[in-house]
């Protein structure tokens, strides 16, 4: 059986992490991570999230990322493949399907990349949305208890409103 979906209160301790990890990504990656950004619901303060750090590193060239698979694994971040990904790199620190760090490498400035970063910084500065989007979580945790799938795929239209909102007002 899955792991719950639990949503947790937000704690500055998560961008604490995010600090130390990013510290420790560079070292193994160095000038081909051209930048590493907390992304996701533990990157926004004050909202609730599931307690996975996610994390995205920006990259010239998706190709170029195997090289990096073996260094990963020695700070415990094992390489998933994901067809249905195509322009995503991720990796996961953590049990199979209660993973604690959630590694996504992205071509810097694709659309992916943008996306990301788009809906954090809304989320950052709409308080209001930013409630919204909490109290969406957390009764799709309660629907989906044990379905981590189908909790993420509930979430998608919001993301995907809030990105588009974000898009016009930029």
């Amino acid at each position: 059986m899955d792991k719950p979906v639990v949503i947790e209160e937000y704690t500055p301790n998560w961008t604490l992490q995010f600090t130390e990890e990013q510290k420790i990504i560079k070292e193994i990656m160095g000038d081909a991570a051209i930048a590493i950004e907390h992304i996701g619901s533990t990157s926004v303060a004050g909202l609730s999230a599931k307690p996975i750090l996610d994390m995205m590193v920006g990259v010239r060239n998706l190709n170029d990322i195997d090289v990096f698979i073996e260094p990963l694994k020695t700070i415990e971040y094992e390489h998933v493949f994901h067809k249905e990904f195509p322009n995503r790199r991720f990796f996961r620190k953590g049990l199979w399907k209660a993973g604690t760090h959630h590694l996504h490498i992205y071509q810097y400035g694709s659309k992916e990349w943008n996306h990301n970063l788009l809906f954090r910084d809304y989320l950052r500065s709409h308080p209001n949305v930013r409630q919204q989007y909490e109290q969406l979580k957390k009764e799709l945790a309660n629907k989906h208890l044990f379905d981590r799938v189908a909790y993420t795929n509930a979430k998608a239209p919001f993301i995907l409103d809030i990105i588009k909102k974000a898009k016009k007002e930029r």
